[in-house]
């Protein structure tokens, strides 16, 4: 699997302005890189993605709702994305579990809604450092990927899923998870999805790693913990470093 370097623009920039310039120049570094660049902008700048893209760039979203379509005030749902041609879809993402109360329900719900639309869900895990110090960081993530991924069939998912692991506690505040811990808890995702599956199915999840990426530390969560690409936040609004962090993940 070629790693999957997602950029998580969240509610950012500001104007159309910025995001087609922001675009542009990673477009313009990138284009040629061997990894699968995803671009996951604001839904108000998805016609930046209108035009025909380089094959290693793709469009996902940050969120989605499971309702096809009605009288949901506000929602987006994931046949709408899909008609967008949108590939990927971020969900149950701790800034959506924190400040949107979603919880492993709802994130069950969207997962099966985008699986249904022929998408890939990059479903969301981590603990906070509150339940880390407390030692239970292992039943936090049987959890969330029993709950997130409960009556979804193993088939379903094979090649379409990605998990990306962001300890709540990494999340845009410059301490990232070191390398060992970030291995082991890599080896730990499998083991649980080999346990609610198979080790087949296991093996063709890929596991992302998410929490204050750059530069410096892309190539090691990549090649030496062994992650299949990473889920970059606050990094990848900044043009030259997501750029920077896609070539060092090759």
């Amino acid at each position: 699997m070629k790693p999957i370097i997602i950029a998580n623009w969240k509610c950012n920039p500001t104007t159309i302005k910025e995001a087609r310039k922001l675009f542009g120049s990673v477009c313009k570094n990138v284009k040629k890189s061997k990894a699968e660049v995803v671009f996951c902008p604001p839904f108000i700048y998805f016609s930046i993605f209108s035009l025909k893209l380089p094959n290693n760039i793709k469009i996902g979203a940050q969120n989605c709702y499971f309702e096809k379509a009605g009288a949901f005030t506000g929602e987006v749902s994931a046949s709408e994305l899909s008609d967008l041609k949108c590939k990927y879809v971020i969900i149950g993402h701790s800034e959506r579990r924190k400040y949107f109360s979603e919880n492993d329900l709802t994130v069950n719900k969207k997962i099966a809604s985008v699986l249904d639309n022929k998408m890939i869900p990059i479903l969301c895990i981590g603990e906070s450092q509150e339940q880390r110090d407390r030692g239970s960081v292992q039943d936090i993530l049987n959890i969330q990927l029993r709950e997130g991924l409960r009556n979804i069939a193993g088939p379903k998912i094979k090649n379409n899923l990605l998990i990306a692991y962001e300890p709540i506690w990494a999340i845009g505040t410059g301490r990232p998870c070191d390398i060992e811990e970030s291995q082991k808890m890599r080896l730990l995702i499998k083991k649980i999805l080999s346990n609610l599956y198979n080790q087949n199915m296991a093996n063709n999840v890929g596991v992302l790693y998410g929490g204050s990426v750059n530069s410096a530390n892309a190539s090691d969560y990549v090649k030496e913990a062994g992650f299949e690409g990473l889920l970059v936040g606050g990094a990848s609004i900044k043009s030259q470093e997501f750029s920077q962090i896609v070539k060092n993940s090759v």
